[in-house]
């Protein structure tokens, strides 16, 4: 049994774990927070703390019963603040160590990025979401199931403006064409460029909620983006698609 003393301290192995769950714990939500606006909260959450031992120190009487009353709800304050990212992370942990999803086929990869080179190319628009640990099947239940095999040509045809298809998100799920004309939930409260459309919206907006990876062809300017955790890349060539899109479905 793990058990010393450190000056008139008495230390056990269950203290040791104790730190080192608690070490790891804060050490994972630094990471599902980090590059997030849930850092901004935090600093301001920072503030107001020391704000409150300040205004003790100063005698502040009046502030620092008004920081304390506040202070006193702070774990229903983190929840309102952090509903979404708390979300997504609870989802996240559940779909990783349960319904760890297949990796995407290298042929499919492949043939993907050949379908949006030529989308982009003839300007098609077109936004495809790759499922990844997270389920979507909230968003497939609002499009068409279509459980087909990948290939360039059935996207091609998918996106193709005759089709009634088009209008919509494809999702692709274990390394198939699992549903098309899907409607995505909208990124909301962000100052997006103006040169985002709706697609560029819906990528964001899935992204954020999920750990899925979307892309998307702007029939405007014939240009490929990618989108993974809320944030977006755009203005991909072939080879960068090809570096980045593998980056973002290895994390």
């Amino acid at each position: 049994m793990l058990n010393f003393a450190v000056g008139n301290l008495q230390v056990t192995w269950r203290d040791i774990l104790d730190v080192v769950l608690v070490g790891y714990i804060f050490f994972r939500l630094i990471l599902l927070i980090k590059g997030t606006r849930a850092v901004s909260v935090v600093y301001g959450l920072l503030l107001v703390v020391i704000a409150y031992f300040a205004a003790g120190q100063f005698g502040l009487y009046t502030l620092n019963w008004l920081l304390g009353n506040f202070l006193g709800s702070i774990f229903l304050v983190v929840i309102i603040l952090f509903r979404r990212d708390i979300r997504k992370a609870l989802a996240a942990m559940g779909a990783t160590t349960i319904f760890k999803k297949d990796a995407v086929r290298s042929e499919v990869l492949d043939e993907l990025i050949l379908a949006l080179v030529q989308m982009a190319k003839t300007r098609t628009g077109a936004l495809i979401v790759i499922e990844r640990n997270i389920s979507l099947s909230d968003v497939v239940s609002g499009g068409i199931e279509l459980d087909a095999l990948f290939s360039k040509d059935l996207l091609l045809t998918i996106f193709h403006l005759d089709t009634p298809l088009h209008d919509g998100a494809v999702i692709i799920r274990d390394n198939k064409v699992h549903a098309a004309a899907c409607i995505l939930p909208l990124a909301v409260g962000l100052k997006h460029e103006a040169s985002l459309g709706t697609r560029h919206r819906a990528a964001i907006g899935v992204t954020e909620e999920t750990d899925a990876v979307a892309l998307i062809v702007s029939e405007e300017r014939g240009s490929i983006s990618l989108a993974v955790g809320g944030r977006i890349t755009s203005g991909l060539n072939e080879v960068r698609l090809q570096k980045v899109l593998g980056a973002a479905l290895r994390k």
